[in-house]
C-alpha cells in the first residue's frame, strides 16, 4: 500500500477514534486512523467505563463536563447505543485532608457548572447501601456523573467517521514515521507508506515508542489495573452510583446484574503484562471489609486486566510538539482518558486545524516536566 493522508491517527482506542471522526466531520478529508489489532482492543476495552467530571483541576474539569454532554447526546448524534447510565459519582472520604481537597474541589466544579456537592455519611449511604460508614467523614457526589460501555463509543465514533470518509485500518502496526528536516513525510506501517505531514499519537500506554520515531519525549509508562465483576446481586437499586472509596481506591458499580469493582494495586510495577493475578485479592478483601463488607460474600464470575498510561503527575499529555513540524499527541491520561474521549477529539480537532479549542490545554504539553511545571491531579483511583 502507497496511499496520502492529510492525516494519521495512530491507536484505535476511544482517544484515536474520537479524534479521527472530530477531524473528519470538521471536512478534513483523507483521515486514516491506523490500529494495530482491533479496535477498542487496547486500554479502552479494559476500562471501568466511569464518566465524571469531579477532578481537582480545572482543566479535567472542563473537559470531563464537555465529555459528559457528548455522551448524552451520543445516540442522538451519532447512532449508537453506548448504554449511558447517569447515576452519579459518589467519593467516600475518611480523612480531614481529603475532605478539604474534595470540598475546594466542588467550589471549583460549581464556578465551572458541575453540579457536585458534598455529602453526610448518612446521605452516602442512603445513596449507595452497600457500604458501612464506620470512619467516613463525608462523600462527595455529583448526580450528573455516571457509567457506560466503552467498547461502544469507540465503535460508533469509528463508525460515524467512516461514513463521514475516513479509513480505518485495522491490524496495521506503525512500524516508523518518516522526517525530513524537522517535517514529517509519512507513517511507515506493516501495511505500506502513507504519505502525510501530519499524525496524532493516541496510543494510549504504547505512545513512547511512536514519540521517539520523530524524537519526541512522551513520558507514558504502562501500568497493570485489573477488574472484577460479581455474580447477580439481588435488591441492588437501580440508581447505584459509581462508588470509590477514596483512601483505599476500591470502587464498584452496577454491571448488568451484578457488579464491577476493582482498586488499584501499590505492589504493581510498570510493564506491558496484562495477564490477571490473585496478588491482588488480599488487599482487595481487606478494604471491601472495611467499607463494604457485602462484598465479600459476593462470588466472583470473571475479570480481566488492562493497562492505566500513566504520567509523572498523573495528567494527560494533550498538545503539539515543537521540535518536528505536525506531530500531535491525546496520551497518558492515567485511568481518565475514556471519559475524557469526546472533548480532547474537539481539541485535536481545532488544533490540527489551527483553531483555538474550547479550553486552552497548553499547561498539559509534554515539555512541563523539562520546564519543571508539573500539572497534578488529585482525583485519581
Amino acid at each position: 500500500m502507497r496511499t496520502q493522508a492529510n492525516a494519521v491517527v495512530i491507536g484505535g482506542g476511544v482517544m484515536g477514534a474520537s479524534i479521527a471522526y472530530h477531524l473528519a466531520a470538521a471536512g478534513v478529508r483523507d483521515v486514516v486512523l491506523v490500529e494495530r489489532d482491533e479496535l477498542a482492543s487496547g486500554s479502552t476495552s479494559k476500562a471501568a467505563g466511569g464518566v465524571r467530571a469531579q477532578f481537582s483541576d480545572a482543566l479535567n474539569v472542563q473537559l470531563g463536563a464537555r465529555s459528559l454532554e457528548a455522551f448524552g447526546r451520543f445516540h442522538h448524534e451519532i447512532g449508537h447505543d453506548i448504554g449511558l447510565h447517569r447515576v452519579g459519582y459518589l467519593f467516600l472520604l475518611s480523612t480531614p485532608e481529603d475532605v478539604a481537597s474534595f470540598e475546594a474541589g466542588a467550589r471549583l466544579q460549581n464556578s465551572l457548572g458541575v453540579p457536585s456537592r458534598m455529602l453526610t455519611p448518612k446521605e452516602a449511604r442512603k445513596l449507595s447501601p452497600l457500604i458501612t460508614t464506620d470512619g467516613l467523614l463525608a462523600a462527595a457526589f455529583s448526580p450528573d456523573d455516571g457509567h457506560c460501555t466503552p467498547e461502544a463509543v469507540v465503535h460508533g465514533y469509528a463508525s460515524a467517521a467512516r461514513a463521514l470518509g475516513a479509513r480505518v485500518l485495522r491490524h496495521t502496526e506503525v512500524t516508523g514515521i518518516t522526517v525530513r528536516g524537522d517535517t514529517i513525510r509519512a507513517v511507515e506501517t506493516t501495511l505500506g507508506t502513507i504519505f502525510t505531514d501530519t499524525v496524532v499519537c493516541a496510543a494510549g500506554a504504547w505512545s513512547r515508542a511512536i514519540g521517539r520515531m520523530v524524537g519526541v519525549d512522551l513520558p507514558v509508562e504502562p501500568l497493570r489495573r485489573q477488574i472484577a465483576v460479581t455474580e447477580p446481586v439481588q435488591g441492588l437499586p437501580p440508581g447505584l452510583p459509581m462508588t470509590i472509596d477514596f483512601s483505599s481506591t476500591l470502587y464498584f458499580h452496577r454491571e448488568g446484574p451484578g457488579l464491577l469493582l476493582g482498586m488499584s494495586d501499590p505492589d504493581e510495577r510498570p510493564g506491558f503484562a496484562t495477564d490477571t493475578h490473585d496478588r491482588w485479592i488480599p488487599r482487595l478483601a481487606a478494604a471491601m471489609e472495611h467499607r463494604a463488607p457485602a462484598l465479600l460474600d459476593l462470588r466472583r464470575t470473571g475479570g480481566w486486566a488492562g493497562l492505566y498510561e500513566v504520567t509523572p503527575d498523573h495528567n494527560a499529555l494533550i498538545g503539539e510538539a515543537t521540535s518536528v513540524s505536525r506531530f500531535l499527541y491525546a496520551t497518558g491520561f492515567s485511568g481518565h482518558g475514556f471519559l475524557q474521549g469526546p472533548a480532547v477529539g474537539e481539541v485535536v480537532r481545532d488544533l490540527c486545524l489551527g483553531r483555538v479549542p474550547f479550553v486552552d490545554v497548553s499547561p498539559l504539553n509534554a515539555g512541563r516536566f523539562a520546564a519543571d511545571a508539573p500539572r497534578p491531579e488529585a482525583n485519581c483511583v
